[in-house]
């Protein structure tokens, strides 16, 4: 909320400072286009008032100043505009004699390149001369040259914006327009900071929403999933929507993170619980019948010696089963399998696996059928690992089917994959458990000691090997009609 606020104050800032510096910059262009405009209506309003004075008196007689004449033009200009300097120029520029104060003429010679622009009548208005009482100064002028018998004698130059309206206070209290014009700007200026700073707040206060979801989700205060940022109904939203909209997508992601990271840790729980108990339980009995040959192998005779033999070697089979797929899946985990892939009749690997398992079946009374469409194409990936796949699930299908039933591997190519069925008539798996049926150590019955032939890894070991050639498996099933899993593998491309 400080940070937003913060932010709010840094715009608010940041608008006066340019909000400012624009009026500051404004004012100054309206100020110098309106003095400007002033300096050329005065000029162009003066243009003759030097000739005209020039015709009333002569002012220079073979070089010589009228004294008389000019003491009275300088009056009679005082009384009409006390404004309008005037001095009297020979032919060089050097000034002769003005209408002013002695020691405020600070210049003893005017360029005549203005005057002679001025009186050609070539110059572009406002056209600046030099001011005489300033030495870098210049100001709007009117000027004629003074002749006496068709020889030019010297120059009648008249300052028309004397001291009298120097200073930027003055010209302003002077001109009416520019009053106008400044309380229009500082009008102008303060609605468009106001409206600038609501703009602003609506702008910060969807940030600061934005603000307060994330601090709520960071803060980590509540395991429950926190409100996200309300997004607005309309197609297409700005900058703020789409950070709201991606933080919502991230929110939710990191949500479904912590889900799964928490299934997980309860799924290692129960690995390590379930690894605990299929490891105890032949270590018990090994150590049993083992601990018993030892005490008693005096007293025994060969055929319970042998009996006693034969459990604790098939104990400790079971445990070397449990451990090899504890590795196996480990190392299909790990980064260290590498695929071996090559083209190779999946219908002939079906068939040397089924042959495998052909004496098991018929032990049991059930029957291992193949259905194959004819010519299949040959398949593409790693033919060992593909082996443990059907080796697995039909070994599974085998396991959970009653004597009398049957399983079946069928085999049918589409134009990218050939999809490989394993079905069985078992007693089938709920509807409830079947997304659970692919998770190490899961099993149907929950009390039921591990046997021999089971451990409860060979379905994930099946369901990694098909991630590893980025394919996949699953299974579909009814209670009391049988269990089918399938997967799919790929053709070699043409």
């Amino acid at each position: 909320m400080n940070r937003a606020s913060s932010l709010y104050r840094k715009m608010a800032l940041l608008l006066f400072v340019l909000l400012l510096a624009i009026g500051a910059a404004f004012f100054g262009l309206l100020y110098y286009t309106s003095h400007a405009y002033q300096q050329e209506v005065m000029q162009k309003l003066n243009l003759d008032l030097a000739e005209h004075l020039v015709e009333s008196d002569s002012l220079l007689a073979g070089g010589k100043v009228n004294q008389p004449a000019l003491k009275n033009l300088f009056h009679q200009l005082m009384v009409v505009n006390p404004s309008i300097e005037v001095y009297l120029l020979d032919k060089a520029g050097g000034i002769l004699a003005y209408s002013a104060p002695a020691g405020r003429v600070k210049r003893d010679r005017i360029s005549l390149a203005p005057i002679e622009r001025f009186i050609g009548k070539s110059a572009a208005y406002p056209l600046l001369g030099d001011d005489p009482r300033s030495p870098q100064g210049s100001k709007v002028f009117s000027a004629a040259p003074i002749s006496r018998d068709g020889e030019l004698q010297g120059y009648l130059y008249v300052i028309l914006g004397g001291e009298a309206y120097d200073g930027i206070a003055k010209r302003i209290a002077d001109s009416y327009a520019l009053r106008v014009a400044l309380w229009l700007l500082l009008g102008a200026l303060g609605v468009s900071l106001l409206f600038g700073l609501a703009g602003f707040s609506l702008i910060t206060r969807r940030l600061r929403t934005l603000a307060n979801v994330m601090q709520t989700v960071s803060s980590g205060d509540k395991d429950e999933q926190v409100d996200r940022y309300p997004l607005a109904k309309q197609a297409e939203g700005d900058e703020i929507e789409f950070l709201g909209d991606t933080f919502n997508r991230m929110a939710d992601r990191i949500d479904n993170q912590v889900r799964e990271l928490k299934r997980n840790d309860a799924q290692r729980r129960e690995m390590i619980a379930n690894i605990s108990h299929d490891l105890r339980t032949p270590l018990t009995s090994l150590h049993g019948y083992l601990e018993t040959l030892l005490l008693k192998d005096s007293s025994l005779d060969g055929e319970r010696r042998r009996q006693y033999l034969t459990i604790a070697n098939t104990q400790s089979n079971q445990l070397i089963r449990l451990v090899s797929e504890l590795f196996e899946l480990a190392k299909l985990d790990s980064c260290e399998t590498m695929l071996n892939v090559e083209a190779f009749s999946l219908a002939e690997l079906v068939q040397d696996v089924v042959s495998k398992f052909e004496l098991r079946a018929e032990k049991r009374g059930i029957r291992l059928l193949v259905d194959r469409q004819p010519l299949l194409p040959f398949a593409y990936g790693d033919i060992g690992l593909i082996q443990r796949v059907l080796d697995n699930l039909i070994e599974n299908a085998l396991q959970h089917t009653q004597h009398g039933g049957q399983v079946k591997v069928s085999l049918n190519a589409d134009s990218r994959h050939i999809s490989v069925e394993i079905s069985d008539t078992g007693s089938g798996i709920p509807s409830e458990e079947l997304p659970h049926v692919f998770d190490r150590f899961y099993r149907l019955d929950k009390s039921r000691k591990t046997s021999a032939q089971h451990a409860g890894l060979g379905l994930a070991i099946a369901k990694r090997i098909m991630e590893l050639h980025e394919s996949r498996i699953w299974a579909r099933s009814r209670p009391n009609q049988g269990t089918t899993f399938v997967f799919q593998v790929a053709l070699v491309s043409s």
